[in-house]
C-alpha cells in the first residue's frame, strides 16, 4: 500500500479565512430589478449611512470604454477624492484590496455575486432572476415593487429560514439601512484581548512579563485586567516561553517570528481574523481599568484602529490599541514593504485617536533603572 493510500496529503496550510465573499467582508448584492433601480437604491442607502459607515459600490458598465487607457494604472489626485483607473484584471483572489477600508460593499447583483442578497421582486427582471439562482445563497431581505406583489416560488425555494428574511417595500430605504446597520454592528461586537509578552527583554536583562508591580506578575495582571473588557484573552509568547506562563491563561504563540510586537499582532489576526484585538504591551505598569474603559468606550469600528494620542511623542501610541479586523491585510502590506512598526501603520492609516486623561499612564518600562523608579513611585502611592 502506497503512502498516498494510507495518508491524505494536505497541500495547504490550515488557515482561518476571514468572513465574507469574493470582494469584501460585508457584501450586500442587490438583485432582481433593472440596473437603474439598483443604482438608485444603492445611492439612497449610501446617503443615509455615509455618516455612520464607509460604503463601497461594485457595478459593471454595459458600454465599452470609448477611449484607450494609456497606462497600466493611473491615479489622479482630485479635490476630495482619488480617481483610479487600471488595466488590472478583476482577479478573484485580489478583489478585496479595492474595498478593504470600507465597512460594507453594495453590489449590483445583476452583474456580480454577493455574500448576502437583497432580492427585488420586479416583473421586468423575473425571467433574468430565475436564471441566477446560484447567486441566491443567503437572502436577507426581499423588496416588493408594489405592495400586492407576490414573491416568486423559485425565490422562496432558495430560502432555508423564511422567518429570518425581512420583507419590505422597495421604498422602505430606512428599513433596508437598519438591516444593513444591525448586521454590521453584530459583526463588530467581538473583541479579543492580547498581552504582548513575547519579547526577549534584552534591555531589562530579565523577562518584563515576570516583573512584579502589583499583586501578581505583570503579564498575568494585565491579562486579568483586559479580560474584563474582552470575550477572550490571550498572552502572546514565543514557543520556548511555554513553561513560564501558567496554564490558566490562554496562550497564542508567535507565528511571525522575529518581528516583536508586530509579529504578535499579526499572529493574533492569523489565528482569529474575524475579531477585533485589544493589544497591550506587557511593560505598562500604570495600566488601569479607567484607561481601558476610555479606550473601549471610544472604539470606532469604522476606523482601522482606536488608540491614544501620546503628547510626549506627538504620535499615536501603539502600546495599547484596538485593531479592527480590516487592519490585518494592511499590516501584511506594510510588512511586504519592509516595515514592522505598529506606530508607522497607525500614523499612515485612518484611525480614531483619543486623548488620555493622564499622560503618565502610557509610561513603559524597559530597563532596570526605570523599573526601580516605578516601583518606588508605586510604593509611595500605596495606602
Amino acid at each position: 500500500m502506497t503512502s498516498k493510500e494510507t495518508k491524505k496529503h494536505n497541500k495547504h496550510a490550515l488557515l482561518t479565512k476571514p468572513i465574507g465573499g469574493q470582494y469584501h467582508r460585508n457584501e450586500w448584492a442587490i438583485i432582481g430589478a433593472p440596473c437603474s433601480i439598483i443604482k438608485d437604491i444603492a445611492k439612497q442607502i449610501h446617503k443615509r449611512l455615509e455618516s455612520i459607515m464607509h460604503i463601497g459600490f461594485l457595478d459593471a458598465d454595459h458600454k465599452k470604454g470609448r477611449r484607450k487607457h494609456l497606462y497600466h494604472s493611473t491615479v489622479i489626485d482630485k479635490i476630495g477624492f482619488l480617481s483610479v483607473e487600471t488595466k488590472r484584471p478583476f482577479r478573484l483572489k485580489q478583489n478585496h484590496s479595492f474595498f478593504r477600508e470600507a465597512d460594507a460593499l453594495l453590489i449590483n447583483g445583476n452583474h456580480f455575486k454577493g455574500d448576502k442578497q437583497i432580492v427585488i421582486i420586479h416583473e421586468d427582471k423575473k425571467e433574468s432572476l430565475s436564471r441566477k439562482l446560484d447567486r441566491l445563497t443567503d437572502i436577507r431581505a426581499i423588496l416588493l415593487s408594489n405592495e400586492n406583489d407576490e414573491i416568486y416560488d423559485f425565490v422562496i425555494d432558495q430560502i432555508d429560514d423564511q422567518d429570518a428574511v425581512r420583507v419590505f417595500r422597495m421604498q422602505d430605504i430606512d428599513k433596508i439601512c437598519q438591516l444593513i446597520l444591525e448586521s454590521y454592528q453584530q459583526s463588530t461586537q467581538s473583541l479579543y484581548g492580547l498581552v504582548l509578552a513575547g519579547g526577549k527583554s534584552q534591555r531589562m536583562g530579565r523577562d518584563k512579563g515576570e516583573l512584579l508591580y502589583h499583586d501578581k506578575i505583570q503579564r498575568e495582571y494585565e491579562a486579568d485586567l483586559i479580560a474584563q473588557f474582552c470575550h477572550r484573552t490571550f498572552i502572546s509568547c514565543r514557543k520556548n516561553q511555554d513553561e513560564l506562563i501558567e496554564t490558566a491563561y490562554e496562550k497564542l504563540y508567535d507565528s511571525f517570528a522575529g518581528l516583536g510586537p508586530y509579529g504578535g499582532i499579526l499572529s493574533a489576526f492569523r489565528a482569529f481574523p474575524n475579531t477585533a484585538w485589544l493589544t497591550i504591551a506587557c511593560d505598562l505598569p500604570l495600566l488601569n481599568k479607567r484607561m481601558l474603559e476610555q479606550l473601549v468606550d471610544r472604539r470606532n469600528p469604522t476606523k482601522l484602529a482606536t488608540c491614544f494620542y501620546n503628547p510626549e511623542t506627538d504620535f499615536p501610541e501603539p502600546l495599547i490599541t484596538i485593531w479592527e479586523p480590516k487592519t490585518y491585510p494592511i499590516l501584511l502590506e506594510f510588512l511586504s514593504q519592509g516595515y514592522s512598526c505598529p506606530r508607522k501603520v497607525l500614523i499612515n492609516s485612518d484611525i480614531e485617536m483619543i486623548d488620555i486623561e493622564q499622560q503618565e499612564w502610557l509610561i513603559n518600562v524597559n530597563d532596570p533603572e526605570a523599573y526601580k523608579q516605578i516601583k518606588e513611585q508605586l510604593a509611595n502611592q500605596a495606602p
